[in-house]
């Protein structure tokens, strides 16, 4: 019913945002001279404001045309290399650049946003890299024919990728997906599968959640399972292709995110207000670009987020050397002999915090000093350790050489 209930909302308000939009682009076309007049500046701008903050549940577009390769721009061209029921292999191509450059598997998260919400990471990436995303699709577009989809289909995913592109790749995991991409190497390694990562870096991911526990890590801890199962999933309406599937509502993990810093959210809503009072542009389309991305969820299938919460954040079971595959299978982290391993954290990380992630060290015991590093980042929080002017110019240079000295 709530997810009826949220559709039917989001449905009675769709009439009144897109009078609002439209009373935007009218006036800017149509009221010439007037629109410097500051009473129709606000009455147009809280229009705009009010039509933007909305949830959109398709992905956005990654819009990455150009990147700098050496002292050239080159062209970029997305191709889906591998179309998988839950997912895509999206590749990132550029025809132009003739010299092979590394190949860069990234493990993009799937809680609550598309994986487009690692624009910058891969625009970054894309300089020195051939990169590849794990291109979440929404659950409740999948249909249920396609079956289910759990924590250990999400290790499958990420081994059938690295199948896919060959020896000699290497994997960046941010965020939640830093357990299922350390127990897909860790089943790779064991496997002496010769297309287990070159080097495997992890960017605030919850490697071992008992380490400084954060507000997100005790809102996983403080209700039994059986309390999640019963009052955040719920079926996808009728009018969908996923109609009948399970899900945890992307509108609910948008809601509780949005909830731990409400005061953050609204004032950003206010500074976009005056911004567009102020014709200040550069800076209000900063701001309504991050909040596009940031309104655009997607559900998520109800095994692989209920599995996630036992697995990683109620029971560790990673970090206790007691996760396994399928049930019947060890995963066990000393396999890891030949990957390279960094790890990254932020300082100011209040979702996975500092030690969450370099945990990863002590559990892969059988690496050799040389392929282990781990760096802190100062003055960020969790999305600066893959995004914005720190990840671009302090973290990212991190990662490169990293991947420079194991090709």
């Amino acid at each position: 019913m709530l997810y009826k209930g949220y559709q039917a909302f989001s449905d009675l308000l769709a009439p009144a945002r897109a009078a609002a939009g439209a009373a935007v682009r009218l006036g800017n076309k149509y009221l010439g001279p007037l629109v410097d007049d500051p009473w129709i500046k606000r009455y147009l701008a809280i229009n705009e404001v009010f039509a933007g903050a909305k949830m959109t549940h398709a992905r956005p577009d990654y819009a990455i045309g150009q990147v700098p390769v050496g002292n050239a721009l080159v062209d970029v061209v997305e191709e889906v290399a591998l179309d998988l029921p839950f997912g895509n292999l999206l590749h990132f191509a550029k025809p132009d650049v003739a010299t092979p450059q590394p190949r860069m598997l990234v493990v993009a998260p799937l809680s609550g946003h598309f994986a487009t919400l690692l624009r910058n990471t891969v625009e970054t990436l894309l300089r020195d890299h051939d990169v590849y995303i794990m291109d979440w699709k929404n659950a409740r577009d999948v249909p249920l024919s396609e079956g289910a989809f759990g924590f250990d289909d999400y290790v499958d995913y990420i081994i059938r990728f690295m199948r896919y592109l060959g020896p000699g790749t290497h994997m960046l995991a941010v965020c939640q997906p830093c357990v299922p991409a350390m127990a897909a190497t860790a089943l790779m390694a064991e496997d002496r599968d010769p297309c287990e990562p070159r080097t495997l870096c992890l960017l605030g991911g919850p490697v071992d959640t008992r380490v400084s526990p954060t507000v997100v890590n005790e809102l996983a801890t403080n209700n039994p399972y059986s309390w999640f199962e019963n009052n955040v999933i719920h079926k996808v309406p009728k009018r969908y292709r996923g109609a009948g599937r399970r899900v945890y509502p992307g509108f609910l993990q948008l809601t509780a995110f949005m909830s731990m810093n409400s005061g953050r959210h609204w004032e950003q809503q206010r500074q976009l207000y005056r911004h567009l009072v102020a014709g200040e542009t550069e800076a209000a389309d900063k701001i309504k670009d991050f909040y596009d991305e940031y309104f655009a969820v997607l559900d998520l299938a109800a095994e692989f987020y209920l599995e996630t919460i036992d697995k990683v954040f109620q029971r560790m079971l990673l970090a206790k050397g007691e996760l396994t595959y399928r049930g019947e299978r060890k995963v066990d982290c000393g396999a890891i002999r030949r990957t390279a391993l960094l790890t990254v954290e932020g300082e100011r990380d209040d979702i996975c915090a500092v030690g969450q992630t370099a945990a990863a060290h002590a559990l892969c015991s059988s690496l050799r000093p040389h392929l282990k590093r781990h760096y802190l980042q100062p003055g960020v929080g969790h999305y600066g350790v893959f995004s914005g002017s720190k990840w671009e110019k302090q973290v990212y240079p991190q990662v490169r050489n990293m991947v420079l000295a194991m090709s």
